[in-house]
C-alpha cells in the first residue's frame, strides 16, 4: 500500500499495555510522531515511553470510565495541541456458546469493546471538526465480519463497531475526517491468552462443535500467522494515507475465509432472487386489460 508520509501527527491510542496498541504505538513512534500511550495502568507504559522520552505522553485511561476519557483528551491537547489520529484499541475477548453466554459479562464486554470505542469516539469528534479534519482507525477483528462458533458475542460487539463506525464514515468524509476499520485475522498477540475470557457455563451439548473449537482457539496461542510489527506498520501507512479504505482485511487468512464467505453470500442471493424480489407490489407496467 503506497503511503504518502507529510508532516509527523499526534495519536491517542487506546490499550497501549501490550498487543497490537503496544506495537502501533511503537511503529508511529518511529515514525517520529507524537503518541498519548494509555493503559488502565499507566505504570506499565514506562518502558515504552522511556525510549521516547520526547514524543510520548502516559496517561491512566479505562474506556468504560467516562471520567477517565475526558481527562485523558484534555491532557492529550494540552501537551500536543490536537489529536491527528485516534486509534480505538481497546477490547478483549469472551468466548462461549450463546446459550452459555453470561449476562453481566456480555454486558460488561460491550461496554469495553462497543461503548468505550463509541464515547472515546464521540469526545475526539468536536476536536477533529474544528481543526478541520482527522483520522479515526478501529482495531477491529475478523470476528467483525464473520461470526463462528463460541465467539458469537465477541463477533456481536465487533459487528455493532463495524456498523456504526461505516456510518460515521459517510457522516465526517465532507468535515475531512476519515475513518477505517482494520480487520486482523489470527495475530501473534496475547488476545487468546490474558485478553480472552472464557464463560463459566458449559453445556455437553456443545462439547463437541463449539467447545473444541475454543480449545483449538487457546491452543494457538504463539503460534498465529500474523506478525503484530507489521500489522502496526499499516495503522501507520493508514493514517498518512490520502485516501484510506473504510474497511481494511489483514492477514492471509482471513482474507480467504472473507472471500469464501462473500462467495456464500453472492450464491445464496441468487437462489433465493425470486423469493427476495416477490415481496415487493408488483409493478404496474401500464398495459391495459382491454
Amino acid at each position: 500500500m503506497a503511503a504518502v508520509h507529510t508532516e509527523p501527527k499526534c495519536w491517542l491510542i487506546s490499550g497501549c499495555s501490550t498487543g497490537f496498541g503496544r506495537e502501533i504505538a511503537l511503529a508511529a513512534l518511529a515514525h517520529g510522531d507524537r503518541v498519548a500511550v494509555t493503559a488502565r495502568n499507566p505504570a506499565v507504559l514506562e518502558s515504552l515511553c522511556a525510549s521516547y522520552p520526547q514524543q510520548t505522553l502516559a496517561l491512566a485511561l479505562d474506556v468504560t470510565r467516562p471520567d477517565q476519557i475526558a481527562a485523558a483528551v484534555s491532557a492529550t491537547i494540552d501537551a500536543f495541541g490536537r489529536i491527528d489520529v485516534l486509534v480505538n484499541n481497546a477490547g478483549y475477548g469472551y468466548v462461549a456458546a450463546v446459550e452459555e453466554g453470561e449476562d453481566a459479562a456480555v454486558r460488561a464486554l460491550f461496554e469495553t469493546n462497543f461503548f468505550g470505542a463509541l464515547a472515546l469516539t464521540q469526545a475526539v469528534l468536536p476536536l477533529m471538526r474544528a481543526q478541520g479534519g482527522g483520522r479515526i482507525i478501529n482495531n477491529s477483528s475478523q470476528a467483525g465480519l464473520m461470526a463462528n462458533p463460541g465467539t458469537g458475542y465477541y463477533s456481536a460487539s465487533k459487528y455493532a463497531l463495524e456498523g456504526l463506525m461505516e456510518a460515521l464514515s459517510k457522516e465526517v468524509a465532507p468535515l475531512n475526517i476519515q475513518v477505517t476499520s482494520v480487520e486482523p485475522g489470527a495475530f501473534r498477540t496475547d488476545w487468546s491468552g490474558r485478553s480472552m475470557q472464557r464463560s463459566e457455563q458449559r453445556l455437553g451439548d456443545y462439547a463437541e462443535h463449539v467447545g473444541s473449537r475454543l480449545d483449538m482457539i487457546a491452543e494457538m496461542d504463539g503460534k498465529q500467522p500474523g506478525d503484530p510489527v507489521r500489522g502496526a506498520q499499516v495503522f501507520v501507512d493508514i493514517a498518512y494515507h490520502p485516501k484510506p479504505p473504510v474497511q481494511l482485511l489483514l492477514g492471509a487468512g482471513v482474507l480467504a475465509s472473507y472471500r469464501e464467505k462473500l462467495a456464500g453470500v453472492a450464491a445464496d442471493l441468487d437462489t433465493w432472487q425470486e423469493v427476495t424480489l416477490s415481496a415487493d407490489y408488483p409493478t404496474d407496467t401500464g398495459a391495459s386489460d382491454a
